[in-house]
């Protein structure tokens, strides 16, 4: 008697049992994003396919479009993050962000957690902890995928529980890397920028700042500090000691009146956000000169 042949339903309920669920998740996010390339629900459906393959406590993705300030084109607004932050963040402190300066100056792309980008001692800067902390982040992973001629999105997934990424998440977000690339390059492939080379004035910005008023060792310590860079690592990247270092950077935190690492900080940003029309030099000349608000009578 002949064997009785497996029905439709029967072949379909035993594929479904054994596709792998990374490969499954995989196959939804794609079939997703598809339809929504070009749309304004790209990143939504992205950040949900992400979300099916690891876990992930909040996310944001940032688009730099060719020499174009940073536009956020997707945040879920975590609880922890001051109202201010990402508008700081977005005017000209993400010059400081390592994941940015990892695809703007060295041109890597990929699948990167922030401890593979940021200096050493990272978490000491005022950087991180003006931003990163304020996020409520406790790890973050992030794709940054090259997609035109000086434009790069970051795709950031942060953490904000004790728990951080693990390896095998990061190898799963790694293996689905080539089609992220693919779908995120898809959709902002059209997209156009202004040309007018902001960034590069910003860039131009953060290298001369105080320069009118320091040495030039003493600008080019300020400007490591700036970047999250330790006492140490200046001394490394600079050819000299811990001791001049610390030399340099007490004689520039003198000449610029400001006593901590927060202050220096926030004083290139006020700097750098109160000019509209940054062209060149050093931002303090004009900031300087600013008048004084009068003191109410």
């Amino acid at each position: 008697m002949m064997d009785t042949l497996p029905s439709k339903h029967t072949i379909e309920h035993s594929l479904a049992s054994h596709l792998d669920p990374k490969l499954a998740a995989l196959s939804e996010l794609i079939a997703s994003c598809l339809p929504a390339l070009g749309t304004e629900r790209f990143a939504d459906e992205l950040i949900a396919g992400l979300r099916a393959l690891v876990p992930v406590d909040d996310a944001t993705v940032i688009y730099y479009a060719g020499g174009d300030l940073p536009s956020l084109v997707y945040s879920e607004k975590p609880r922890a993050r001051a109202s201010d932050t990402m508008e700081r963040f977005l005017a000209g402190a993400f010059l400081l962000d390592p994941f940015y300066k990892a695809a703007n100056e060295e041109g890597r792309f990929g699948v990167f957690l922030l401890k593979e980008l940021a200096p050493a001692r990272f978490r000491d800067s005022e950087y991180y902890h003006s931003w990163y902390r304020s996020c409520g982040f406790t790890d973050e992973c992030g794709f940054l995928v090259e997609v035109g001629q000086d434009a790069f999105v970051n795709v950031a997934l942060g953490r904000v529980a004790q728990q951080r990424f693990s390896q095998a998440q990061l190898r799963t977000l790694r293996s689905v890397q080539l089609a992220i690339d693919e779908l995120c390059k898809q959709h902002w492939s059209s997209q156009s920028s202004s040309g007018d080379g902001i960034r590069e004035h910003l860039h131009l910005a953060l290298d001369d700042f105080g320069s009118s008023l320091l040495t030039e060792r003493e600008t080019q310590v300020i400007n490591l500090v700036l970047h999250g860079h330790s006492t140490k690592s200046v001394a490394t990247r600079l050819g000299i000691s811990v001791e001049t270092v610390k030399l340099h950077r007490k004689h520039a935190y003198a000449k610029l009146e400001v006593s901590s690492q927060a202050e220096l900080f926030y004083l290139f940003l006020d700097s750098l956000m109160s000019h509209q029309d940054y062209r060149g030099g050093d931002t303090l000349i004009s900031y300087l000169q600013k008048p004084s608000p009068k003191k109410a009578t």
